[in-house]
């Protein structure tokens, strides 16, 4: 028998092309449980889309959808990347299409970037010049390598203060993330360090070779090698990339300059992208994210599509209108209006208040108010710019006693640098408070944990008696190191001072203490002045430090045991810490210019225009009340009481998007 040479076609057009499918077959009717738009993105298949998803439209509902359809079309699940930024995130969209669909969802390649790029470099090491059995460093594990080097360097005089290891793991990392250089994030984030200019760059330069000599990887490390990986195209890598039919990646507007570099680079060969994110929502740019990663998009691949989700789900029409009208003012953006076929609601309110305690108090009227009407603790918020913010609000909550979390910075209480100042006043209230006495005596300069005990010991034993004049005591009168410390005590026996007066005293005094302790101290500085505001609705300092003292409300319903009560808390949070989540009352405090947005952002139109995306992703938080309050009055150390002016965000609301109140004594 004769055989004759046969070659096999593809009719389907390889990996490459499917023929069209027959929706019918398909075991979820798409087109009827996604709205049009959601529609839009779930049935795009081929080429590169922008999905700008406002708040509230079923983003990641979307995602999932389009990753069972993909499935559904006939896809090789192993050949659909979804890049998140949480592998929480990954699972649950996973466990979602799984559900929705089929086990065939769990095979996906799936997770965030870093711990895709460990699984990827793993696997094709020996093509970098990588050995694979790498140890990864986390944060904690660069921080203390970080320590070492910056300890043996030799380029560290004793005589003045280098950054700490966070510090400059820090300098490092932004550097590596946005790609910038780290002298111009020295001088950008950390001026006052910027006369070690060179001393920093030998140390990054030994941690770069110490990494590379005992086969250390550093999270930054992950996405570099990666990014040499598939940029270099070596023949495994181009068989590496055919293997991925879709890439999608889920919160773009939160990548950075590097993760945006790692997207173009998975996208080589096929250039199937779907990146899905909010611009009006970018809001770490001070973790390295690069608001030009989403609005640059559509220039870096071919014949981008850009769709839409703007129907919300969340929110009534009164809050979807306010928030239209604060990003409707933004420069740069992707035009969009969010709207609901909801109905009901009240107007936004916007809350003047006389002062800050007033403002306090009005929310917890309010709390108090909405927990008779039958909503729960858990599903009221309070969102503020910075942590100290609510610091007088946490006094008047524990008074009230309304349980409270606290998400996005410390507690008052827990915030080392205000334990600091209030231990001073806790040793002139009571001179045998030693847990008190330990913290304060560490911080002077030469005073280790055995010359402070030494201390302790005669205090007790009282030998020394801290509101004495210390010239009168010639133990301390010997003692340099201390001497301030025991004359400060002194001037704070007086019994004509007020609380703020001692408080101001203190923070004299701990001033020099505080830049020694403290790289960030700039940033902390703000903390003291709100805690100088705090003490002027005291009278007495007793009631001060008690109030300040009191425990927080979780430690107390733990005890207590029930578990079904541990839910029923206040949340208090930064509005960083509050993106993606949701609460049917939703107040947003101290929305003064200069507070909210920032001072410092002034200088700068892409800071100020975050400030307002910042705000954007407060306001939509809320799905039934919104409250927006400020004080009209603001205690300022040097200037005393002036008058605020509320923030400029509030400027174009007219009385059709929000009503007015006015909060008096």
């Amino acid at each position: 028998m004769k055989f004759e040479k046969y070659k096999l076609k593809n009719i389907s057009g390889g990996n490459d092309k499917l023929l069209p499918v027959d929706e019918s077959r398909f075991t979820i009717d798409y087109k009827n449980v996604l709205n049009p738009a959601q529609y839009d993105a779930v049935s795009a298949t081929e080429g590169a889309y922008l999905i700008i998803a406002g708040a509230g439209t079923g983003k990641t509902r979307t995602l999932v959808y389009r990753v069972a359809r993909l499935i559904e079309s006939g896809y090789d699940p192993s050949s659909i990347l979804l890049l998140t930024f949480t592998r929480k995130a990954a699972r649950e969209m996973m466990n979602r299409a799984s559900v929705l669909l089929d086990a065939r969802c769990s095979k996906i390649s799936g997770g965030t970037f870093h711990s895709f790029a460990n699984i990827t470099l793993r696997k094709y090491a020996n093509h970098i010049n990588l050995n694979p059995s790498f140890t990864i460093l986390d944060q904690g594990d660069s921080e203390d390598v970080m320590n070492l080097l910056r300890s043996q360097s030799g380029l560290i005089s004793k005589d003045k203060r280098f950054p700490n290891k966070s510090t400059l793991l820090r300098i490092y990392s932004l550097s590596i993330n946005t790609g910038r250089t780290f002298e111009d994030v020295l001088l950008s984030e950390f001026p006052h360090f910027y006369g070690y200019m060179s001393e920093i760059g030998q140390i990054f330069n030994i941690y770069i070779n110490y990494k590379q000599r005992n086969n250390l990887l550093d999270y930054d490390d992950l996405l570099l090698h990666l990014l040499k990986f598939l940029t270099d195209l070596s023949p495994a890598a181009k068989n590496f990339l055919k293997g991925i039919k879709f890439v999608m990646v889920d919160e773009y507007q939160d990548t950075n300059k590097l993760q945006g570099e790692v997207t173009q680079a998975l996208t080589l060969l096929t250039k199937n992208i779907m990146v899905v994110g909010d611009d009006a929502q970018s809001i770490y740019s001070f973790r390295g994210a690069n608001f030009k990663n989403i609005m640059d998009f559509p220039n870096l691949f071919e014949d981008v599509k850009i769709i839409k989700l703007e129907e919300n789900y969340r929110s009534t029409p009164y809050i979807l209108d306010f928030a239209n009208k604060i990003h409707e003012a933004a420069v740069e953006k992707f035009n969009k209006n969010l709207f609901t076929y909801r109905s009901g609601g009240e107007l936004p309110a916007i809350v003047a208040a006389l002062n800050d305690n007033l403002q306090s108090k009005f929310i917890v009227d309010q709390v108090l108010e909405l927990r008779e009407q039958g909503v729960p603790l858990k599903e009221i918020a309070v969102l503020f710019r910075s942590s100290f913010f609510s610091f007088d609000l946490e006094i008047e909550l524990n008074k009230a006693n309304i349980p409270f979390v606290k998400f996005g910075g410390m507690k008052f209480v827990e915030t080392a640098h205000i334990k600091d100042a209030i231990a001073f006043l806790r040793i002139a209230l009571n001179p045998k408070d030693m847990v008190s006495w330990y913290r304060v005596l560490l911080l002077h300069e030469g005073i280790g944990p055995k010359s402070a005990q030494r201390i302790m010991d005669l205090i007790t034993e009282g030998k020394v008696i801290p509101a004495q004049d210390p010239e009168s005591n010639k133990i301390v009168k010997g003692y340099d190191k201390v001497y301030g410390l025991f004359d400060l005590l002194f001037r704070l026996s007086k019994k004509s001072l007020t609380p703020t007066d001692m408080a101001q005293m203190a923070i004299d005094y701990y001033m020099p203490l505080f830049h020694n302790k403290y790289d960030d101290f700039n940033k902390r500085k703000k903390d003291l002045e709100i805690f100088l505001n705090i003490t002027e609705n005291y009278h007495d300092l007793e009631t001060l430090l008690a109030d300040m003292a009191i425990e927080p409300p979780i430690d107390s319903v733990i005890d207590i045991g029930d578990e079904d009560k541990q839910d029923e808390f206040l949340t208090l949070s930064t509005i960083h810490s509050a993106k993606g989540l949701e609460w049917h009352s939703v107040f947003i405090i101290h929305a003064i210019d200069g507070f909210f947005p920032f001072s410092k952002a002034f200088d700068s139109l892409d800071n100020l225009e975050e400030e307002r995306r910042l705000m954007y992703v407060a306001v939509t938080r809320a799905k039934q009340n919104l409250f927006i309050s400020y004080p009209m009055n603001i205690y300022d150390r040097e200037a005393g009481t002036t008058f605020s002016k509320p923030s400029r965000f509030l400027n174009n609301i007219t009385s059709s998007q929000a009503r007015g109140l006015l909060l008096e004594e």
